[in-house]
């Protein structure tokens, strides 16, 4: 089953990632990688480092010729950087010229120093950076393009940029350059001013700006996930996905919080019967006030969730009270480049990571050494999705 490790630190040479369990013959190439991660650098408000991060790829292992080979797959990528930080970040025994000893509030340097027995934040936060998410995106881009064998695709938006909330609609599944084409991947246009304007603004006062993204899955086959076991239902994998995307503090599948304020009769979704509906087995739901999801499975309705991310912790001026834990004295946090706002990239990063539990539940459910074999299978379990009655249980 499809499984992923990356490594690497911010400023360190690369980041690697190693995705095991792609089946063989899935087509694949730099070029794809690359196209996603300009993605993940685009949007209003991201830092000076977006304009020179090029993300140079090299496919390392379990590509022949453009296709997989059913091995796992290794893919580098290279800090363009490098060559400023090789001092500072060399795996050479040495010391570092200066240590970071006053830790952001909100950040991962406090608490990491404290687990790790760390005297340098900075043995904290090249890990805990966002930066590490360059290379789930690469192991996301595999798990598209396996879910695009059998018809899914995912795709996300901004819906809320500080105080500034989109009242536009719901994005289509080919609406993917609509979304891209606004820098702050919102569709509604008048919002999306706002949101500039909002950015701005921060960025004046040197502050930071949090938001909310929805990520959308179309297509998903009915079935992924479990009710059975507790760490097999889908909407807790998800969660757990999303949740660990950096300064991710909250995670809403449909309504959910609407829903926590309705009676049972206002939050369910009805259940009709539409012979044409053959990708559901002929079953349609009225509304989706679910998300998609039922029972911690997929309904084979659209997969819809909406992610929440805190404002970064990195400020260029408000001054953030912390303690120096070289003097032990009152202090201001250190500041490292930041960016104000980085819900647009966020939104990219969502996708990544709803594609990776799909494409790991759809080969749970469907099996397959080779594309052809998964396509086969989960062609075969389509066209039995309408067999639930007794009469079509063998005796």
């Amino acid at each position: 089953m499809l499984r992923y490790l990356t490594a690497g630190e911010s400023h360190g040479p690369s980041l690697t990632v190693i995705v095991e369990g792609l089946p063989a013959g899935l087509a694949i190439s730099a070029e794809d990688f690359t196209t996603e991660l300009a993605r993940r650098r685009l949007g209003y408000g991201r830092g000076p480092r977006m304009r020179f991060e090029k993300d140079e790829i090299a496919i390392t292992a379990g590509v022949r010729h453009g296709r997989t080979l059913g091995s796992p797959l290794c893919v580098v990528i290279a800090n363009t950087e490098w060559p400023k930080w090789e001092k500072e970040m060399s795996a050479a025994p040495g010391q570092p010229e200066k240590k970071l000893t006053a830790p952001r509030p909100g950040h991962a340097d406090l608490v990491g120093m404290q687990k790790y027995e760390f005297d340098d934040a900075r043995d904290v936060l090249e890990r805990a950076s966002a930066r590490e998410t360059a290379a789930r995106v690469v192991a996301g881009t595999c798990a598209r393009l396996l879910l695009a064998e059998i018809g899914v695709s995912v795709l996300s938006h901004v819906v809320r940029l500080g105080v500034v909330a989109s009242s536009s609609r719901r994005p289509g599944a080919g609406d993917r350059e609509v979304v891209d084409a606004s820098d702050v991947r919102c569709i509604d246009e008048s919002a999306a001013e706002l949101m500039r304007a909002e950015i701005a603004a921060a960025a004046k006062e040197g502050d930071s700006l949090g938001g909310v993204a929805e990520v959308l899955a179309f297509g998903v086959p009915v079935g992924l996930g479990s009710h059975v076991h507790w760490d097999r239902k889908i909407d807790g994998l998800l969660a757990q996905a999303l949740m660990s995307i950096p300064a991710v503090k909250a995670i809403e599948i449909g309504d959910g919080w609407t829903q926590a304020t309705q009676r049972g009769s206002q939050a369910h979704d009805a259940i009709a019967r539409d012979d044409s509906a053959t990708d559901t087995g002929g079953f349609i739901r009225r509304s989706d006030h679910a998300g998609g999801i039922e029972g911690g499975m997929t309904s084979g309705s659209v997969l819809s969730l909406r992610v929440a991310m805190k404002p970064l912790a990195t400020l260029n001026r408000p001054v953030l009270e912390t303690v120096d834990l070289a003097t032990g004295d009152s202090a201001v946090s250190f500041r490292e480049r930041t960016d104000v706002t980085a819900v647009p990239a966020m939104a990219v990063i969502t996708e990544s990571m709803v594609a990776l539990v799909l494409a790991a539940e759809a080969q749970r459910k469907f099996g397959g050494d080779s594309v052809a074999e998964f396509v086969r299978n989960a062609r075969n379990a389509q066209e039995h999705l309408g067999d639930t009655s007794s009469a079509a249980r063998p005796e």
